[in-house]
C-alpha cells in the first residue's frame, strides 16, 4: 500500500509536549529518498517548529535502520531540480540554516548526496556505527546546490573533501568521527536517535535564550575571519548585558550561588573525581536554569 504524502515527513514529540521535536524522513522502503513534495514538507516542518515557542531542540532522522536519507528520488529528478527550487521557503537547507534552534542529526544509516547535505546543515551529528556518508554528485552528473562542495572541505579539509566528492568514496562512521564530521558514533544505527535525544535533553536544561544566541554567534562567526568573529562576539555580548535589568542580574547571581552551594556539599574526598556528570547531577537535582537573560 502506498504511503500518503502527509506520512512521508513525520513530526513527533515523546512524551507529548516535550521541548524536543523529532522530524523523521519516513520512506524506508525507498531508503528515505526524497520526492519534491517531501522536500517542501520537510522545509515547512522545520520552519514551523522553529517558530513554535514550546520547541527548544529539533532532531532530524530517517525511518528504519538502513538509511538516514539516500538523496533525491532520481525518478522524479526533473521536478526536484527545476521549478521553484530557488524558493527558500520550500528549501530544507535554507530552513535549516535559518533555524534559530539547535538541530541534531541522528544518522541511522546511509546519508547519500542530498542526505549528506542535510546532515551537514545540522548543528550536531550522531551516527550509528554502520552509517555511511556518500557524495554521488560526480557519479550521476548532478551539480551540488545544497552546500556539499563548500561545507565538507571546511570540516574535513580540502584534500579529504576532494577525494570524497571526486571518487564518490563512502565515508564510514568511524572515519567521520576521526575527521570531525560527526560528534558521536553509537553501536547500533537505531541507537543514534537515543543518543541525539540524550544530547537534546542536556541542551534544554540550559538557559534557552542563551542557547539560541550562542548557536547564532558560533554559526555567524564561523563565516568570518577570527578578528572579525571576535569583534562580533564582543558586540553581541555588550548588547546582551546592556539589555539585562538589575533583577535579571540578581537572578543570575542567585542561580550561580545556588550551584556553588550544591557543589560545596560534595565531600572533599570526592572532589578529585568530581567530573562533568557529577556537576550536572548537582545542577539538575538542585536548580532549574532560569530565563534571566535579556531577550
Amino acid at each position: 500500500m502506498e504511503q500518503s504524502e502527509s506520512d512521508l515527513i513525520k513530526v513527533s514529540r515523546d512524551p507529548p509536549g516535550s521541548a524536543v521535536a523529532v522530524i523523521t524522513i519516513n520512506r524506508p522502503k525507498s531508503l528515505n529518498s526524497l520526492t519534491r513534495p517531501m522536500i517542501v514538507s520537510l522545509a515547512r516542518h522545520i520552519r514551523l517548529l522553529d517558530s513554535d515557542p514550546t520547541v527548544a531542540v529539533l532532531i532530524l532522522t530517517g525511518a528504519g535502520d538502513r538509511a538516514f536519507c539516500s538523496g533525491v528520488d532520481l525518478t522524479a529528478a526533473e521536478s526536484v531540480f527545476k521549478g521553484d527550487v530557488k524558493d527558500p521557503l520550500s528549501d530544507p537547507i535554507c530552513q535549516l540554516h535559518a533555524c534559530s534552534k539547535p538541530v541534531i542529526g541522528a544518522i541511522n544509516g546511509y546519508a547519500v548526496t542530498a542526505g549528506f547535505e542535510i546532515a551537514l546543515a545540522c548543528d550536531i551529528l550522531v551516527a550509528g556505527k554502520d552509517a555511511k556518508f556518500i557524495d554521488t554528485h560526480a557519479k550521476f552528473g548532478i551539480f551540488p546546490s545544497w552546500g556539499l562542495s563548500q561545507k565538507l572541505s571546511r570540516i574535513i579539509g580540502p584534500m579529504r573533501a576532494r577525494e570524497v566528492s571526486l571518487t564518490a568514496m563512502p565515508v564510514t562512521a568511524q572515519m567521520a568521527e576521526k575527521w570531525g564530521l560527526v560528534n558521536h558514533v553509537v553501536e547500533r544505527n537505531s541507537g543514534a536517535l537515543d543518543k541525539a535525544k540524550e544530547i537534546a535533553e542536556a541542551i534544554i536544561k540550559n538557559n534557552r535564550n542563551l542557547v539560541l544566541k550562542y548557536k547564532a554567534v558560533i554559526n555567524d562567526g564561523f563565516s568570518l575571519d577570527l578578528r572579525s568573529a571576535l569583534a562580533l562576539e564582543k558586540e553581541r555580548a555588550h548588547s546582551y548585558y546592556d539589555g539585562m535589568t538589575k533583577d535579571q542580574f540578581a537572578m543570575m547571581q542567585k542561580f550561580i550561588q545556588g550551584l556553588r552551594l550544591a557543589v560545596a556539599k560534595v565531600p572533599i574526598s570526592q572532589l578529585s573525581s568530581f567530573g562533568l556528570k557529577e556537576y550536572l547531577s548537582c545542577l539538575s537535582a538542585n536548580l532549574e536554569a532560569p530565563s534571566f537573560s535579556a531577550s
